[in-house]
């Protein structure tokens, strides 16, 4: 690993910043995520990880329009959000990796009464996870993807409006 610079990074950081943060910003010209789509190796242990633990409920499964065989598959986020799956049989797909332009994780809010029940079944269930926070905890589902639930408001970061 090389060397970092941190004054530099925050030079330029502050200099996009003041670029292109506009105090009176735009309403977006997007309405909302309509699903966000990762892969799974397998679907019913995905449903049981994101339904069963996580509390999830599975609204849908259809085949893939774009690959016979393939299940395409959501659950319930809240406020119209959906997390979809895919999985791909026959395509031996190598296992999970964080790479340039994929991603990191995905962060889910939910209240704080919620957080502590599901890092209880987190528990229950035996998975690992790692809590940054009284607020925040990162783990991996059944296939690699880091995931974090957050006990913040939407459009909010430690306390900070982002929205």
């Amino acid at each position: 690993m090389s060397a970092v610079d941190l004054a530099a990074i925050e030079a330029e950081r502050r200099r996009i910043r003041d670029a292109h943060l506009q105090e009176d910003r735009p309403a977006s010209s997007a309405r909302g995520v309509h699903h966000v789509a990762l892969l799974s190796s397998d679907v019913e242990r995905t449903v049981r990880f994101y339904q069963g633990v996580l509390g999830f409920p599975l609204t849908e499964m259809i085949e893939n329009r774009d690959y016979k065989g393939s299940t395409h598959f959501f659950f319930d986020l809240g406020h119209g959000n959906l997390l979809a799956f895919f999985d791909f049989p026959g395509l031996d797909l190598g296992p999970y990796q964080e790479v340039l332009g994929g991603l990191h994780h995905l962060a889910i809010s939910v209240d704080p009464a919620t957080w502590r029940q599901l890092r209880e079944r987190l528990d229950a269930a035996g998975v690992e996870y790692a809590e940054e926070s009284s607020t925040s905890i990162y783990f991996r589902d059944p296939d690699g993807v880091r995931v974090e639930l957050l006990a913040e408001p939407l459009g909010e970061m430690y306390g900070a409006s982002v929205l």
